[in-house]
């Protein structure tokens, strides 16, 4: 006869080391079963199991460092008295670091992993990913950060244009984003079915934060030089009000990168109020204002000449900066949140809605030469390739030229636009790239416990989403006027409005793209003695349709007004199980099979201009599946990970300008039916040697790489195109490019990571990381990977050289640089009379390494022939384009707390 086992409770008080004071909704967990409760308003908690053995309790709490403590559970309860949790005197790390890590990977041209949502965890792995991989852009697990999640207080915040979280709208907010809930890869999560890269819930309650003042002000040679930072959380008063007010303000006339303009404020305001003990509503405003001027990729032959900050976009105009690429965000967010918590039910629902402005600057030039002081014809390069043979003395006397006047020539910009044969026309305009966003989202997700054995997880998000995208004059440098029309075609942009634009007004292009997306799922985590289970199941409906705002005469018949409305349909599941081998060993796997809407940028060819639809545009299918152990030692913690992740159906679509056998214009190149693969193994290890020194070891092997030869179409403006090789629509379908195996350009594919960390009794303590990076490539290009490559445009048959052996060499694909680098972490803190005053200071690359942290070729030369002789030199015109990484940076910060 089987007999029931009776339960047994840990319980015990929680205080403050230094104070003495309660600590209340402190986080209880025994490792291995994932059995949690939290402290009350007393600091008492009770964790009831009727698990028997060795196991480790884990007490955590925000601003605390973890205290573990090793419990041997048979038939009695433990009572563990009173525990004191120490203040993390590490703790302006992760403040701190977020943003920096945050504003260096963030880019226009670069896809991000966007791993400050990863800080927050106490995974050793993740933690090294996000403040030392995150130099060199590596992404955990190759992956894109559309396929992670990221929620305020439970609303999703993944932008429907491109799947990704979009952090300058809550940057410079580190004192209020500190509350965060994180499940890895595809484990299960409370609030979300969730994507393959994670899922991070922010919680923004002021009851969740640490109350008092915070006052902060830092110093650093990175992205942003100064920055000020205050916050004030009143904590709960009389049991019912809790509000946090926060606002941050960071500064750079010029960052670590050449003109590279940092001029942001954030403001943010929170209040909630306690219902009774089980219901909360909350309100929260975010206003963040983010202006940025932006550096470019460059070639290796710019580099050697001017050097790894060079910025092409920047010169100098009435004594100051000026940067003709600048970005501007400001998009508020107003979040209402509902939330009900008790034993057997937590309900979470909330709206939200997202209004503002993104801006991207660049500078226009119509029958008029390329501003660009690195265009290809101004570099040596250009001579030294030329046709009819090489020109050395030209070359010189291009390279003292670019010496000389590097930067970009806003004078003689002026100068052309006033000049009198233009009669007030504008031969160069600077405009803005804008997008106007009006998005709504509610969500309502809910966690019944049903017994103690299981638990139900559902939840059920809308979002609807207007985008406004135009081209607007921002400044007509000199000029009257711009004649708003298409340069190559002599056609015109908009055919119902007056051809004269004049600043402020919109020009170029003018639509609408509308998208809505509903989502269903539901979760069932059953626990079983050794045995944590779950099994989810998620149905999504995406609708997209865009709406020209333009008739534009290039396409006069589907330019302006709807286009056909896009719906996808997709059912995706996941399932993962647990096994406690003994409380401080266990081990887990996780599969998904996920099928996905393809993200709003990749369903329109040519959205600028017409309504035209990727033809047989598909759903992106996703199988994954990880496989973990986990150890829990008190002195030895860590984690061992395989996974393999194969994306099928992708499509992309890409804008360049090419030159070429089909035509020479700027085109828009699709890919569809394209797979890539991702596999490899993580580790991460921690050592606690003594009670002061811990010892850490991180290393991530990978192999990320293309699965399959995708389908190239390109299409022109029909002006562009050679009519006789295209169809009618302006397009021209290339076949397969041969791209299957070679390296995706997802960031360093091997990463290892040795620290060490001392922390002294008296409240210093310093830390350094060894760090070495490789197998990073360079992004290839894939029209020069399929047949028509080898074609020469002049006979119409295949070049006569174009043997396999000379293709494969001439498209080797471009390895970055292997680098090691060390940085350095350290910081003080002192208690005076109940204030806390600390001091953080960090240096990344502490030996100045130069590395290239990406790259991409360019499409530009769309024939053998024309690549080979560019590359006869062996310093090609078109060679591939890298960003480099930052040399040696500090960060230096005090923080005043009471």
């Amino acid at each position: 006869m089987l007999y029931p086992q009776s339960p047994i409770t840990i319980s015990g008080v929680v205080k403050e080391n230094i104070g003495k004071e309660l600590i209340t909704s402190v986080m209880v967990v025994l490792e291995g079963e994932s059995i949690t409760t939290k402290t009350n308003e007393l600091g008492e908690f009770q964790l009831v199991t009727s698990h028997k053995g060795e196991f480790i309790l884990q007490i955590s709490f925000t601003d605390y460092n973890i205290k573990r403590i090793p419990v041997f559970l048979n038939n009695n309860s433990i009572d563990l008295g009173v525990i004191f949790l120490d203040r993390d005197i590490t703790i302006e790390k992760s403040i701190n670091l977020i943003n920096i890590t945050d504003d260096e990977l963030l880019d226009d041209e670069i896809n991000s992993n966007a791993l400050a949502l990863l800080q927050s965890t106490r995974d050793i792995f993740l933690n090294r990913a996000a403040f030392d991989f995150g130099q060199a852009f590596f992404r955990v697990r190759g992956y894109d950060s559309q396929y992670g999640e990221v929620h305020l207080n439970g609303l999703p915040m993944n932008k429907m244009y491109d799947g990704r979280p979009q952090w300058n709208n809550w940057g410079g907010l580190n004192d209020v984003i500190r509350n965060q809930q994180y499940a890895n890869g595809l484990e299960a999560s409370d609030f979300t079915f969730g994507g393959i890269l994670g899922n991070t819930n922010i919680d923004l309650r002021p009851s969740g934060l640490r109350s008092g003042t915070r006052l902060s002000s830092s110093l650093s040679n990175r992205t942003y030089r100064g920055r000020l930072m205050a916050t004030y959380n009143s904590g709960v008063k009389d049991e019912k009000l809790a509000y946090i007010i926060s606002a941050s303000r960071r500064w750079a006339k010029e960052g670590y990168m050449d003109g590279t303009l940092y001029d942001s404020y954030s403001v943010y305001g929170s209040m909630e109020y306690l219902l009774n003990e089980k219901n909360t509503i909350l309100g929260t405003v975010i206003m963040a204002s983010n202006r940025r001027g932006r550096s470019s990729a460059i070639t290796e032959e710019v580099q050697g000449i001017q050097g790894n900050r060079y910025n092409p976009y920047v010169g100098i105009q009435n004594g100051k900066i000026r940067n003709s690429r600048e970005r501007h965000i400001r998009e508020p967010l107003f979040l209402i949140n509902y939330h009900h918590e008790s034993n057997k039910l937590q309900i979470k629902a909330g709206i939200g809605y997202q209004t503002g402005v993104y801006k991207r600057s660049r500078l226009g030039y119509y029958n008029a030469p390329n501003p660009d002081p690195t265009y290809y014809r101004y570099l040596p390069s250009f001579y030294l390739n030329s046709p009819i043979g090489a020109n050395y003395e030209s070359a010189i006397q291009a390279e003292e030229g670019f010496l000389e006047h590097p930067q970009f020539d806003w004078n003689t910009i002026y100068k052309a636009n006033t000049s009198i044969s233009q009669n007030g026309e504008a031969a160069y305009v600077l405009y803005d790239d804008t997008t106007k966003d009006n998005q709504l989202t509610v969500r309502a997700t809910a966690n019944i416990n049903i017994d103690s054995h299981l638990k139900i997880d559902i939840g059920l998000t809308h979002r609807q989403l207007n985008s406004n995208n135009y081209a607007q004059i921002d400044d007509l440098v000199g000029a009257e006027y711009h004649k708003d029309i298409d340069v190559f075609s002599e056609t015109l942009n908009d055919v119902s409005t007056d051809v004269h634009k004049l600043e402020g007004e919109i020009f170029n292009y003018n639509y609408d793209l509308n998208g809505s997306h509903t989502d269903m799922y539901t979760q069932l985590n059953a626990h079983f003695n050794k045995v944590k289970a779950f099994v989810s199941g998620k149905y999504a409906m995406a609708n997209y349709q865009r709406e020209g705002l333009f008739k534009n005469e290039r396409f006069v018949d589907n330019s302006l007004g709807k286009s056909e409305q896009v719906k996808f349909l997709n059912w995706s599941v996941k399932s993962g199980a647990l096994y406690s081998i003994t409380g401080r060993h266990w081990a887990a796997v996780n599969a998904a099979m996920i099928n996905k809407a393809p993200v709003l940028q990749n369903v329109f060819i040519n959205p600028r201009e017409n309504n035209a639809i990727v033809p047989n545009l598909q759903s992106e299918t996703i199988t994954s599946i990880d496989a973990n152990y986990f150890l829990r030692m008190p002195k030895l913690t860590g984690r061992l990970t395989g996974f393999y992740t194969r994306f099928q159906n992708t499509t992309d679509v890409n804008f360049f300008f090419v030159d070429s056998g089909v035509g020479s214009d700027f085109v828009q190149e699709v890919i569809t039916d394209l797979d890539k693969l991702h596999m490899g193994v993580e580790l991460g290890l921690e050592y606690q040697l003594s009670s002061a020194v811990n010892l850490s070891l991180v290393a991530s092997v990978a192999k990320h790489e293309y699965a399959s030869n995708p389908f190239v179409t390109i299409n022109f403006d029909t002006a562009g195109a050679a009519e006789d090789l295209i169809d009618i629509s302006g397009s021209k379908f290339l076949g397969q490019s041969a791209v299957k195996r070679y390296k995706l350009a997802q960031g360093p594919q091997k990463a290892i990571a040795v620290g060490i960390a001392y922390r002294d009794p008296k409240y210093w303590w310093v830390s350094a990381s060894a760090n070495y990076l490789a197998n990073n490539y360079a992004n290839i290009s894939t029209i020069t990977r399929t047949q028509s490559f080898l074609i020469d445009p002049e006979t119409q048959l295949k070049f006569p050289d174009a043997t396999d052996e000379n293709v494969q060499k001439l498209l080797r694909q471009k390895l970055l640089d292997n680098f090691y680098s060390l940085n350095m972490v350290g910081g003080k803190s002192w208690l005076k009379k109940g204030k806390y005053i600390s001091v953080f200071a960090s240096i990344n690359n502490v030996f100045d390494t130069t590395f290239r942290t990406g790259g991409y070729e360019q499409s530009r030369n769309g024939n053998y022939g024309q690549l080979k002789q560019d590359n006869l030199s062996g310093n090609p015109s078109f060679a591939p384009k890298y960003w480099y990484g930052f040399g040696r940076t500090y960060f230096l910060n005090f923080a005043f707390s009471f």
